[in-house]
């Protein structure tokens, strides 16, 4: 369901160079990896208009023009688009900081390297200013301690005020973890202006600017609208995530050659892709406009241009 055109802006954060990920890191940035036949910061970008945000800033970096080339102004998205170029990557924080001179209203933030499942994205709006909050956090609970390890710990009181954020904690205090995606009013900037720099990891953290908004009074609150948030960080997981979402189908593009004898079960085949041989093709993602050239069956494959990459 859509809602009316917001005042808030949307933000995301697409500028590392997703090391990880190698080969794709080679030629394709993260944020843009296909996800069900679609760059990844598009199922972003149509999260945020429908929820009324239509001006849109990119944060860019690593191969920063091929993501202007996918997305253009956003225009055919029903967005508009502008792209801030990060310089060095140091952190999120210091990504956030590069667009201070550019915002001056509220803004919700997502990280460009993780699709997100949710329900009732918009409720987030409705927080904001309300009881003086200034800042909302989607949170869920999460029931693998592993997963919050990798990411942080939010600790709220019982109205669902945040009281402290953990960043990566080896021994959780709550099962309430953060998911990448943040709504903040012009205020936070005070913050993240005086966010020191980790020892750890030499970089300018999210959370440390988050737990010196909260220090300095400002009210922010929890909202539980993430059914999942699947991180992009290995090539595996890109297929994972196409196939999560998949479900039982098949998606197979538009002008896709398929021959006879050949079978497909349960994967992804993108615009224009030719298959050559009558070859079995299991729980794969052929990317667009690739010619499958293999005489033998490809099962966990990801097929691109340049190369066949085993997920097993």
């Amino acid at each position: 369901m859509t809602r009316a055109d917001t005042d808030v802006l949307g933000v995301i954060l697409a500028a590392g160079k997703g090391t990880r990920i190698h080969p794709f890191s080679e030629r394709h940035p993260k944020p843009i990896l296909p996800v069900l036949g679609k760059p990844l910061l598009q199922h972003q970008i149509e999260c945020l208009r429908d929820i009324g945000v239509r001006r849109i800033i990119i944060v860019i970096g690593h191969l920063g023009f091929a993501i202007v080339r996918e997305l253009g102004d956003g225009h055919e998205l029903g967005v508009e688009i502008e792209y801030v170029d990060q310089g060095q990557t140091l952190g999120i924080a210091h990504a956030v900081g590069k667009l201070e001179h550019v915002i001056d209203r509220p803004f919700m933030l997502f990280l460009g390297d993780i699709f997100f499942v949710h329900q009732d994205l918009g409720s987030m709006l409705t927080m904001l200013g309300r009881d003086d909050v200034r800042g909302v956090l989607a949170v869920k609970d999460e029931p693998s301690t592993e997963a919050i390890q990798r990411n942080f710990v939010v600790i709220e009181d019982a109205e669902g005020f945040v009281r402290r954020v953990i960043e990566k904690p080896r021994y959780p205090a709550t099962r309430v973890k953060g998911c990448g995606l943040y709504l903040f009013d012009p205020t936070f900037f005070d913050a993240v202006r005086r966010t020191p720099r980790t020892a750890m990891r030499d970089e300018y953290e999210i959370t440390d600017a988050i737990q010196i908004f909260i220090d300095d009074g400002h009210r922010v609150r929890t909202a539980r609208v993430v059914r999942e948030d699947l991180n992009l960080s290995e090539p595996a997981d890109l297929l994972d995530i196409n196939l999560r979402l998949l479900g039982e189908a098949n998606l197979i593009g538009r002008g896709v050659q398929i021959p006879p004898g050949c079978t497909i079960e349960r994967s992804v085949i993108m615009d224009g892709a030719v298959i050559e041989k009558p070859i079995a093709i299991r729980e794969s993602l052929v990317f667009p406009g690739v010619t499958v050239t293999a005489s033998h069956d490809l099962s966990r494959a990801i097929v691109t241009d340049e190369q066949v990459i085993e997920c097993r």
